[in-house]
């Protein structure tokens, strides 16, 4: 008896299970590529759209700032006596008035949003280009090209600005949305294709 139960392949007795999920993953294809198309379509409005989508995304965040902050605010009083309360409160304050400019100042806050990625990109690509140079590894090519490409990207966004803030946040979204609709397009195709086994 102990050496049927130890001899017993446990994909064989999950293999049903994984078969059932497979069936209802193919069944769902169909909504996989509807989810990615309309995700490409909306890339695409985003891209032409930028500078709308730009403003909105930063309305979007200004807005659960504020939701943020009202719960570390409210938080903070359900603290009691414990010494993290001046902590939240602060927290809850800062977010609070980085939401009121991010929603009563959507294009101002946009521009200030994109010189931090500015900034963000080209610290990032100067250290990708340092490691590259100075370290023996593999892919090190790969490496300093994206360092170089990072660290251009982020010197061509600074030296647009202001203009460049009111562009720069909508675009990367739709690239984003792109990208995003690509890969569920592709899954629910891949899954329409998936072999399944004929019921018996």
């Amino acid at each position: 008896m102990a050496s049927e139960s130890s001899g017993l392949n446990p994909l064989s007795v999950l293999a049903p299970f994984i078969q059932e999920d497979l069936k209802k993953l193919k069944a769902a294809w169909i909504w996989f590529s509807i989810l990615g198309a309309a995700l490409m379509i909306l890339g695409v409005v985003a891209l032409g759209y930028s500078t709308f989508f730009t403003i909105a995304t930063v309305e979007i965040l200004g807005a659960l700032l504020l939701a943020g902050a009202a719960m570390y605010i409210c938080g903070s009083f359900f603290t009691g006596s414990w010494g993290g309360f001046f902590l939240t409160l602060l927290t809850g304050v800062l977010q609070l008035v980085m939401g009121l400019i991010c929603v009563r100042h959507p294009a101002e806050a946009a521009i200030v949003y994109t010189l931090l990625m500015a900034l963000f990109f080209m610290v990032g690509g100067l250290f990708r280009i340092v490691v590259a140079l100075a370290g023996q590894f593999r892919g090190k090519g790969s490496v300093l090209m994206n360092g170089v490409v990072t660290l251009i990207l982020g010197i061509m966004i600074w030296l647009q600005t202001p203009f460049s803030g009111l562009w720069v946040i909508g675009s990367f979204l739709g690239i984003d949305l792109l990208f995003n609709g690509w890969s569920y397009l592709l899954l629910g195709l891949s899954l329409r294709r998936l072999p399944m086994d004929r019921e018996r």
